[in-house]
């Protein structure tokens, strides 16, 4: 039986649209990690990436201070972002990758 070779496009041209939205799924990467500004609050953070894969926090009377860390295992991609009273103060991107 033969294959209509416009039907072979299309099917390649949706494998590959499919793949790419497989790769652009994946939150952790340097773009995501350059829309994040100090002065964020978690939930601003966490709209971009998603839910932490870890996260860690201290709260003493006079200041608050937490920690999350998103990483991806395929990738080996990891952001850490450090917030001191709820606002992003430090950030940090890691590529295994490379």
């Amino acid at each position: 039986m033969r294959t209509n070779p416009t039907a072979r496009w299309c099917l390649l041209g949706a494998m590959l649209m499919m793949c790419l939205f497989l790769i652009s799924c994946n939150k952790v990467n340097r773009a995501n990690f350059e829309r994040i500004q100090e002065g964020m609050s978690m939930a601003e953070v966490v709209e971009i990436l998603g839910e932490p894969t870890d996260a860690s926090q201290i709260d003493l009377s006079f200041v608050a201070g937490a920690a999350a860390k998103w990483e991806d295992e395929k990738t080996g991609r990891k952001i850490s972002v450090q917030f001191l009273n709820g606002k992003v103060k430090f950030k940090q991107f890691e590529d295994t990758e490379r």
